[in-house]
């Protein structure tokens, strides 16, 4: 099981075989231009933020605690992944 610090210190491509091949999409919501998809694995939460008009990820975000869940608060329903 991977820890939210083992996490941090993967590397880019790393971080983004787990989101495809070991989390669950959540919900996402639109900043700006950018698009933030929230992903949840192995009890901590990812965001990647994401540019349509460049087509790349910008940065990929892990947090654990409902307190960053606070903008996808009327989208995500907490029953379904757990808390």
């Amino acid at each position: 099981m991977v820890s939210l610090d083992d996490f941090s210190c993967y590397t880019f491509d790393q971080k983004c075989d787990l989101i495809i091949s070991d989390s669950s999409y959540v919900s996402h919501r639109k900043l700006g231009d950018c698009k933030i998809y929230l992903y949840h694995a192995h009890g901590f939460f990812i965001e990647v933020y994401y540019a349509p008009s460049h087509r790349r990820v910008l940065m990929i975000h892990a947090f654990d605690g409902l307190e960053g869940l606070e903008l996808y608060t009327e989208e995500v329903s907490l029953k379904e992944i757990g808390f």
